[in-house]
Order: structure tokens, then sequence, then C-alpha cells
């Protein structure tokens, strides 16, 4: 198979792909055509049915894995395929595994070293709402591995969003270091559970998409609700601690444009925050510059950054 971060303009494709997209639309001439997204686990690829009606293409909708062929263009300094043929492809013919973007680390070193970080969290009641769902249950954990922390922008791969959390829980832990006021116990545990509820805002791989719920309340009121269930299930859990988790959860996005129900008004809150944003814009930097290959020129202006932006010189 040759992955989609391989191809380049003038390759003939014939291999097998998963369709992210799929939408019909008509050119200025009035011609019908279908816009076509593919993908594997290393990337994605704008795709032009331009011929929908051709014996040759065969019917297929977003989430099936498609074989097809094709030819590899520049479109205005953008790779696009141009699909001549294409059918279904049946279970058996492909691994799925080669068509989700996976984290680079590995998911059962990560998992253990943010239990590892967690088990050193000593009070009593924060320590039982962890092991709830950090310890030995199999059936989260099999679930947190696999999902992602986002649609798009940063850690958008499956284990995403573990990889994110261990992020934010290591950075967290710095700052206890640097900064003895903060409560170790309370950041740490508000760390692990801070975008839990992306697990219910987000569909599963290969979908990645929005819920309904998601759309409708949000991964920080999703996530706020979980741990307070979680916290309803442990006896004389401090009424006082419950609402200085929930809060940090709630203002973990720090700004009420940003989505936060609250802005941060505990200490934690505040480092819970900045801790957040380190790591998802130092993980969306990294992939920009993944994405830009051997290109060491600037890359254009980025939205998240607000800045024309480019690789380091060494």
């Amino acid at each position: 198979m040759k992955y989609i971060e391989a191809l380049k303009e003038g390759d003939r494709v014939g291999d097998i792909y998963l369709c992210k997209y799929k939408q019909a639309a008509v050119t200025k001439n009035g011609k019908t055509y279908e816009n076509v997204i593919l993908q594997d686990k290393t990337g994605t690829i704008d795709a032009k049915i331009w011929d929908p009606n051709s014996n040759g293409i065969g019917e297929f909708e977003v989430l099936d894995y498609v074989d097809v062929v094709g030819d590899v263009s520049n479109f205005q300094g953008t790779l696009q395929l141009s699909i001549k043929r294409a059918r279904r492809a049946a279970e058996g013919e492909y691994d799925p595994q080669d068509y989700l973007p996976v984290s680079e680390k590995n998911l059962d070193d990560m998992y253990r070293e943010l239990q590892d970080v967690l088990k050193t969290v000593e009070n009593v009641y924060l320590a039982q709402l962890i092991d709830m769902y950090f310890g030995n249950n199999e059936a989260f954990e099999k679930a947190f591995k696999f999902h992602s922390a986002a649609k798009a922008v940063h850690h958008s791969f499956v284990g995403g969003l573990l990889e994110h959390t261990l992020g934010v829980v290591k950075l967290c832990d710095y700052y206890c270091t640097q900064y003895p006021a903060l409560n170790r116990d309370l950041l740490l545990t508000a760390a692990a559970f801070h975008d839990i509820g992306k697990m219910r805002e987000l569909s599963v791989f290969p979908e990645n998409d929005y819920t309904d719920e998601g759309q409708l309340l949000g991964h920080i009121f999703m996530g706020t609700e979980l741990v307070h269930a979680g916290i309803r299930r442990i006896p004389g859990f401090p009424k006082r601690l419950s609402g200085e988790l929930c809060h940090c959860i709630l203002a973990h996005h720090g700004e009420l444009e940003y989505g936060s129900p609250k802005k941060p008004a505990l200490i934690e809150a505040v480092a819970l925050n900045l801790a957040d944003n380190t790591d998802a814009k130092m993980e969306s930097f990294k992939e920009i510059l993944k994405s830009a290959g051997d290109n060491n020129g600037w890359l254009g202006f980025n939205r998240i950054f607000e800045s024309n932006v480019r690789k380091t010189s060494r």
C-alpha cells in the first residue's frame, strides 16, 4: 500500500483508502462531479470524481473503505487525486489500522506512566475517584486509549486523548515543584479528568466527529457531569473539595469565549488552563511542522497562532 504522505504529482494510485467525505457538486458549466476526501493513517488527500456516472465508479458512502484508481496532480499548490475507478472494498481486503491516525508513542507505556503519576495522589477521596476510572477498569482503559482529544487542530488521532492528558498531568506535576502554593492532589486529579468529556463529545474512529450530545452540551459540561457522578459514589466526599475539582474542570479553557462556563477562580484552575493550553499549542505547532515535510521556508499565515510560521533553523 502506498500511503498518502508518500504520494507525489504524477503518481498513478491503485489502493484502498477510507472515504472521509463525499459530496456532489456542480461545475461552472453545469456538469455534476463529486468532492471526496480520502484518508489513511498518514493523512488525507482531496479527490474528485469528474464523471460519477461512469461504469467504473461504484456505489460507496462516507466511512466506507474504497478501492480507487486515479491520478495525482497538483492544483494550486495542493495534491489532488482524480478518481477514474472506485468500488467499495470488502472486509478482509484492508486492515483498519492502516487508515486511522495513531499516536507515535506507545499507548500501553503512556497509560502506565499516567497511572504511576496518579498513584502519588494522597488525598483519600481524590485517590478513590482516580482509581474508579484509571485503576483496574478495563472498559474505561480501552476506550480512553482509543479516543482522540479533538476532531482536528491537536491530538486528533487514536491515543490523542491519552497523550494530551498525560502531557497536561506532567506539566501540572512540574508546576507543583515550582509553585508550592498549588494543591498537588487537586491539580493532578483535575488534570487527569479535564478532558474526559471528550469520550462522549466525539464519536470513536473512524468517524471521530461531534455527537449530537457533544454539539448540544460540549465536553466541559459532560466531563464535569461524569466526575460528579463518580463523586456521588464515594461516601463522605467533602462538598468543598467536590466544588473545587469541578470548578477546575469547568474553567480549564480559561475564558468564556473559549467555551469555559467559568473563568478560573482558584490557583489550581489557572495552572490547569496554562498546562492545557501549552500542551495543545505545542502539539498543534508540531503537527504543522510535520505536515510541511522538507519545506524550510515560510509556511503562510496560521489561524491558530495568528502568524506566518516556519521551522526553526538548524
